[in-house]
Parts: C-alpha cells; sequence; structure tokens
C-alpha cells in the first residue's frame, strides 16, 4: 500500500468518524430541543385551559368549557385536550361535564404528586406527545383558587392532559441533520480529493525512488525519477538523478580500473556494485598479502605463505608450486598440495629434470585445460585421483619464467577456478618481484659466502657458520676433525706455467676434495691454494684414514695444461674439535700447526696434532 492510499484512507477515516459523531451529536440535539420545545407548547396551552376556566367560573359561563377544549384543538399540533377534576374538587361540585371524565392512571399520579408528567409514544405510527400538568390551589393572586375552592394551599385541584403529534419536529430535525451531514461529507470529499492531489507526487516520487534505489542495489545505477513539481519534492526527484549518475559514473570508473588490475573481464548482467566491491576487496587482500612477503625473510617462507592464501583466500586444495633453477635446466618441487616436496604428484616427474618439457616453462604462458583438455601432455594425474584439469601460472622474473603455480581441479570446480583465476593472477604479480628481489638477495649472499672459482664456501663462510657447527657438536656431544690443506710448490706452477694452469689445479684440487667427503662434510677454500676441511660426527683417527685418502687421490691426479700433465702432492694437518681445544679457532691453528709440521719434514704427507707441536700457552 503506497503513502498516497495509505493518507487518503486516513482521512476518510476521520471523516467518516467525524460525521458519525456530528450525526449523533445533531440528533440528540434536535431530540432534546424537540422535546423541550413540545413541553413549553404544552405547558402553555395547559396554562391558557386555566386562565379560561378561571375566568369561566367567575363570568359565570363555566358550562362553555368543552367547546373552549374543542377549539383548543384546532391549535396546530394539538390532538387531545381533557380536563380532570381532583377528588377534592368533586367533593365540592361534583364530577363535571362529560369531557372531564374520569382519571387514568398517569392522572391520578400526577395528581397525588402535583408534579407535570411528560412521555413520549407512538399512535397509529405517529410518534407523540403527552404532558399532565397539575392545577394547584394557592392564596396568591387574583382571583386566588381559596376563595372559591375549599381546599388546603397546595391541594390539587385537578390536571389538564394534551397530546401533540410531533413528527414534524422529528421531521425537520432529520433533514436538518442529512443537510449538515452532507455539507460535511462534501467538504471531506474535497479535502480528501486535494489531499491526493497534493499528496501524488510525494507518493509517486517515493515509489519511484524506491524503485530506483532497488535497482541500484542490485547494481543497475541507470534508473530515472521524473521530476513533477518545483517544490522539495522535485528536488529530491532532482538530487537522486543527480546522485544515481554521479554512482553510475564513479562505480564505472573505478569497475574498469580495477578490471585492468585484475586483468577480470565483465559478466553480462552481473551486480556492479557487488563486483567492485569483491574486486577492490580482492585487490586490498593481494595488498595485504605482498606487503606480509616483503617482510619475509626468505623465498621458502613466501612460497608457503602463497600455499597458505592458496588453501584458505581460494580455498584450493590440491596445487603444486615449482622454482626453475638459476642455471635454467632444473625444475624443484616445492610444494604439492600444501605440504613441502621434493617429487611430482600431478605432473611427470621429467620435468623436474627436463624442464623444456612444462609448457608453462617453456612458453612463458598460462596454460588452461580447462578450455583447452589435453592441452599439456606433461599433466599425469594419478589413477586414483579421478578426472582432474588444472591451470598452470608462471611467475615471471627478470623476463624469464621463475616459478610455476599449478591449480588442479575437478570438473565440478570448473567456473570457480575460472572466477578466481584473475584475483589469483594478481597475488602471483605481487609475489613476483619480491621472489625476484628474495633470490638476488640469496644470490648475492651466497657470492660472498662462496668461492666464485671452485665453487667452495668460502672463510667467511666458515665464520657466520661456526657459532652452529660449535652448538650442534656440542649438543651431541661428538667430535668433528679439522683438516687444513695445502697444495706443494703451487707457486711455481703459476710462475712456470701461469695462473690459468694455476686456476685448472685448483678446481682439480677442489673436485677431488668434494668427492672424497661425505655432503654433509664442510669443504672451503681457506685461501690461495690452502683449503680447510671439517669432518662433522668423526674423530682425529678417522680422519687420518680420509687425509689419507685425500692425499693419495691427490698424488694420482694427472691435470692436462695443454700438451703438457702436471702432478701435484698436498700435505694436510689435522686436529680434533673439541679433543685437542675447546675453542673451534684454536682447533684449527693446531690443524694449521700439524700443516706446518708436514711441510717441513718433508711434504706430501699427513701430519696428526700433538700437543708437544704447540709451544705457546696463549690461547688462539
Amino acid at each position: 500500500m503506497n503513502l498516497n492510499t495509505k493518507v487518503t484512507l486516513f482521512f476518510i477515516a476521520i471523516a467518516v468518524t467525524l460525521m458519525a459523531v456530528l450525526v449523533a451529536i445533531s440528533l440528540y440535539a434536535f431530540r432534546s430541543f424537540s422535546i423541550a420545545s413540545a413541553t413549553e407548547h404544552i405547558r402553555t396551552a395547559g396554562e391558557v385551559v386555566r386562565v379560561h376556566l378561571t375566568e369561566s367560573m367567575i363570568n359565570g359561563v363555566i358550562d362553555r368549557r368543552e367547546s373552549f377544549l374543542k377549539r383548543m384543538l384546532e391549535v396546530q399540533g394539538l390532538r387531545s385536550a381533557r380536563v380532570v377534576r381532583s377528588p377534592e374538587l368533586e367533593r365540592q361540585f361534583g364530577q363535571g361535564l362529560n369531557m372531564e371524565s374520569r382519571p387514568d392512571a398517569i392522572e391520578r399520579q400526577v395528581m397525588a404528586g402535583g408534579r407535570a408528567t411528560f412521555e413520549i409514544f407512538e399512535e397509529d405510527g405517529e410518534t407523540m406527545f403527552r404532558g399532565t400538568i397539575p392545577y394547584i390551589a394557592t392564596s396568591h393572586g387574583t382571583p386566588n383558587c381559596l376563595q372559591c375552592h375549599q381546599v388546603s394551599e397546595g391541594s390539587v385541584l385537578g390536571a389538564v392532559t394534551m397530546t401533540m403529534s410531533i413528527d414534524g419536529l422529528r421531521d425537520k430535525a432529520l433533514w436538518t441533520v442529512a443537510g449538515i451531514t452532507g455539507a460535511v461529507a462534501l467538504f471531506a470529499l474535497l479535502l480528501v480529493l486535494l489531499l491526493r492531489r497534493l499528496l501524488r507526487p510525494i507518493s509517486e516520487t517515493a515509489t519511484a525512488v524506491e524503485h530506483a534505489v532497488q535497482r541500484a542495489l542490485d547494481g543497475d545505477f541507470k534508473a530515472h525519477v521524473e521530476q513533477q513539481t518545483n517544490d522539495e519534492i522535485g528536488r529530491i526527484a532532482n538530487d537522486m538523478n543527480r546522485l544515481l549518475r554521479f554512482l553510475d559514473n564513479g562505480l564505472n570508473r573505478i569497475g574498469m580500473s580495477v578490471a585492468r588490475l585484475t586483468e577480470r573481464p565483465a559478466t553480462p548482467g552481473e551486480n556492479l556494485l557487488t563486483a567492485t566491491i569483491d574486486m577492490v576487496d580482492g585487490l586490498s587482500k593481494a595488498s595485504h598479502f605482498k606487503q606480509a612477503i616483503e617482510e619475509d625473510e626468505t623465498k621458502s617462507e613466501i612460497y608457503q605463505r602463497l600455499s597458505t592464501t592458496l588453501q584458505q583466500e581460494f580455498g584450493r586444495g590440491e596445487f603444486s608450486l615449482y622454482e626453475i633453477a638459476s642455471n635454467k635446466k632444473q625444475m624443484k618441487s616445492i610444494i604439492v598440495d600444501g605440504e613441502a616436496a621434493d617429487g611430482c604428484r600431478w605432473c611427470d616427474p621429467e620435468i623436474l629434470v627436463r624442464p623444456e618439457a612444462c609448457r608453462v616453462r617453456r612458453t612463458g604462458h598460462v596454460v588452461d585445460s580447462i578450455d583447452n583438455p589435453g592441452i599439456c601432455y606433461a599433466f599425469q594425474p594419478p589413477a586414483e585421483a579421478g578426472e582432474r584439469r588444472h591451470v598452470c601460472f608462471p611467475i615471471i622474473q627478470s623476463g624469464a619464467v621463475g616459478s610455476i603455480v599449478q591449480i588442479v581441479c575437478t570438473p565440478d570446480e570448473e567456473n570457480k577456478l575460472h572466477e578466481a583465476a584473475p584475483l589469483l593472477q594478481v597475488y602471483l604479480r605481487e609475489t613476483a618481484p619480491v621472489l625476484e628481489t628474495k633470490r638476488l638477495m640469496e644470490s648475492l649472499r651466497d657470492s660472498t659466502l662462496r668461492d666464485p672459482m671452485t665453487g667452495l664456501n668460502n672463510r667467511r663462510f666458515l665464520e657466520e657458520y661456526v657459532e652452529t657447527l660449535v652448538a650442534g657438536v656440542q649438543r651431541k656431544r661428538a667430535h668433528a676433525a679439522v683438516l687444513m690443506l695445502d697444495l706443494d710448490y703451487f707457486k711455481m706452477v703459476n710462475d712456470t706455467y701461469g695462473h690459468d694452469a694455476g686456476d685448472a689445479v685448483i678446481k682439480a684440487l677442489s673436485t677431488v676434495l668434494k668427492q672424497s667427503v661425505r655432503a654433509s662434510d664442510l669443504v672451503i677454500r681457506y685461501g690461495g691454494e690452502e683449503f680447510l676441511i671439517v669432518l662433522l660426527d668423526s674423530t682425529a683417527e678417522q680422519a687420518c684414514v680420509i687425509a689419507e685418502k685425500i692425499r693419495a687421490e691427490v698424488e694420482a691426479l694427472k691435470i692436462q695444461i695443454g700438451s703438457t700433465v702436471l702432478k701435484k702432492t698436498i700435505s694436510i694437518g689435522i686436529a680434533d674439535f673439541p679433543g685437542d681445544s675447546s675453542t673451534f679457532w684454536q682447533a684449527v691453528k693446531f690443524a694449521d700447526i700439524a700443516l706446518y709440521q708436514a711441510k717441513e719434514t718433508g711434504r706430501n704427507r699427513v701430519i696428526r696434532f700433538t700437543p708437544e707441536m704447540w709451544s705457546n700457552n696463549e690461547d688462539y
């Protein structure tokens, strides 16, 4: 029910109520007026009869009173008139004329009580008014009643009863009330029509605004509210249209800008407001995600946060994160289905050793098997997983594919994945430069901790790692053997064959050293032709066996330099930590002293440190 109808019904109810009250009051007032008028009329007629009877008795013509009463009936409205005598009067003068018949019950009551009685009754379809008025004896006036009547003061001498029709008064009252009611009804009708005319623009404008708001809530801001008046209602319509145009233009501009950022195409019939809110909300979350990964320390933390985002924000449970090795010849599986992994589940493992088999790595483009089934031959989901589709997204770093995000879905989830793809690419674009920065930082850090020629860790690495190494040895209450190695007569190689030959010898030696120890052991280029090996969880006796093996392999090593074959030997000093010293760097010093002894005693040999070799009691 609109406003106009509500107000109209409200005023009609008020008008009907007022008219009902007015009619009731008018009818009551006219009834009271009619009764009062009839009462006064009968009282006046009764007084006229009393005066006439008195004059008739004085003048001796009382016998003509019957004709007088008949003439009284000729008065308009009177229907009957009669006079009755009281018992006191009958005892003195007899029963009187025929018209002075015996009193009825009402007349007897009036004469007994001395008070007039009036009543309304129906007779032959007419509304009649009857009045019975007593004549009371009094000594006042000239002549007074007591001069002729032998009664006491205040006695009732008789009563006159008259009836009259009040239909005329009633009809006049009804017509008057009808006229008043008609006038009020006409006025009320005019008022309602005027109100409807005044309220129609308000109601229609309110309805139009309501429809416009409903359309706006559905994302349609092109509604128009017609301006019907030039007052406040008209200004509301005009301002509403301006607001709708402003919102439509603004949201379209925002939507297009956000769509360009997310590369999300507009969907026909979509709610513009809801879509814009969702896109802005997604961009806000992507911004917070970027801020979070910028504060992460390593690439692994970034990958883990990306994995968590895929699960929580995008509701994905089946996915893989791959990283391309810096040499571009290998791929590494980082996370599979939310768990750290080093193998493939959804793809052929060949892509890990031959990245060219991965279509995303090869092309640098998004690979979508939802729109193009079977596009990638490397996608090989396990048979027990059932039917699966996938979309692979490249993360571009320095102009090339640095990482790959593979999302796997069932056929029922294809639409949902397509809808989430634009926002997911926003996250990946935010991730790319941060991953690139972390990679460069790790490369820079690695270059400062690694010897560029041999690929071995350098002395700076040992200085940063030593606390961790010592803590591990102490925690496990184990031993670490320290080997200090130095090529014999290496300066002669540089002087005789040049520095290129010297570099070749160093590279060949580093290869021998790496192959002679475990992956958990540390091989460090300590400086020039000097190397340091830390054998973890090894005693000095075990280190002597390894050292002798190294010495023999170096002695047997043949290095081709042009047309010349070089053979070199190596000297090795060994110390035990914490067996020889509770301080790691002092153990390194003891290994260096043992190496010096090997050099002094003929080179090409392994010497185990003994306390006799250290004559200085100061700590190193």
